[in-house]
Parts: C-alpha cells; sequence; structure tokens
C-alpha cells in the first residue's frame, strides 16, 4: 500500500506573467519538486537502485548539480565547472556524477545541489539583465557550432528536470512507497 508525504514547500508557477518569470518559476518549481522527492531519505535509500537500472535518487541530486553547473557556468557564462566537477576525469566514468554519489553524505548532496542552484541563479540574473533571454552562451553547441539562447537553455533546464522528477517518483516509491504528484 502506497501512502503520499506531506505538501512539499513549492510554489505553482504564475498563470500569467512574463516569459522570463514563467520560465524561472517552472525550473524553481522542478528544483524543489526534486528536492521534495528526495526529503527524508538516508545514504542507504539515496543510493539505492530500482532494478534492472543503476539509477539512485542520490545520483539524480548530484548529476542535476552537474547539469545545473554545465549549463549555466560553464556553456551559459564560460567559465569553470563549480567544485567537484571541474577536477573529474569523465573518460573512465562518463556517469561519474551518478556513481560517485554513493560516497557521499545525504546533507553533502542536498548542500552541492543548491550551490549549484545559487549559482545558475546568478548567473541567470547577470544574463537576463544584460540580454534577457535572447543573451547567447559564450560557449557554442557540439552540434551545429552556434550559441545557445538563456531561453532556449531555461527550456532545456525545466525539461531535465520535469523527466528526472518521473524518474524521481519510480525510485521514491520502489523505496518507502511514498508517492506524489
Amino acid at each position: 500500500m502506497t501512502t503520499t508525504w506531506p505538501e512539499p514547500r513549492r510554489t505553482d508557477p504564475p498563470l500569467r506573467d512574463d516569459e522570463a518569470t514563467t520560465l524561472r518559476t517552472f525550473l524553481d518549481f522542478h528544483r524543489d519538486t526534486l528536492r521534495w522527492k528526495t526529503s527524508g531519505l538516508s545514504a542507504q535509500q539515496l543510493r539505492t537502485p530500482l532494478a534492472p537500472s543503476d539509477l539512485t535518487l542520490g545520483g539524480m541530486l548530484k548529476h542535476l548539480a552537474y547539469v545545473e553547473s554545465n549549463w549555466f557556468r560553464v556553456v551559459l557564462a564560460g567559465d569553470d565547472a563549480l567544485p567537484p566537477f571541474d577536477a573529474v576525469d569523465w573518460g573512465p566514468d562518463p556517469d561519474w556524477d551518478w556513481h560517485s554519489a554513493a560516497d557521499d553524505t545525504p546533507e553533502a548532496l542536498r548542500a552541492l545541489l543548491d550551490s549549484a542552484v545559487a549559482e545558475s541563479d546568478r548567473i541567470v540574473d547577470d544574463a537576463l539583465a544584460s540580454g534577457g533571454l535572447d543573451q547567447l552562451s559564450a560557449r557554442p553547441s557540439r552540434q551545429d557550432g552556434g550559441p545557445f539562447s538563456l531561453r532556449w537553455i531555461l527550456v532545456h533546464m525545466v525539461e531535465e528536470y520535469a523527466r528526472h522528477n518521473g524518474h524521481a517518483d519510480l525510485l521514491r516509491e520502489a523505496i518507502d512507497g511514498l508517492t506524489g504528484e
């Protein structure tokens, strides 16, 4: 029998607002959804996969911290990735972010995500102030060599979180039976 856990601390995105506010609040909504779906779990629970996959909720937290750092700090701003991602040799394990999370505490994983989100928000604030949603990335696409717009990156990040939040639903239910929206 599954049960639901308490309502999350999230704010629904506005039904009517400007484009930048709408995109940012949808991203914040999904960030908070991931925090909610991983709340209250032990280190062992965060490293529990749902066979046959090796995905874990802890790996998801670390992966999304990496994705935040990569898209906003590396691609958009043109800086180096945040630690620990700046020092990773991705060659031996291209899924290092997912796999190495098993060695991290729940507190460290949550702090890493929160730090990456705070840095991403700062970069987005700067980009909106200087070029709006049409602000172009410092680094180009590997597919066509052209830059990304901030608009594209924000939409992609909403999609990234939404997809992984669906995975989080399945993982959380398998761990302790809790379900949510």
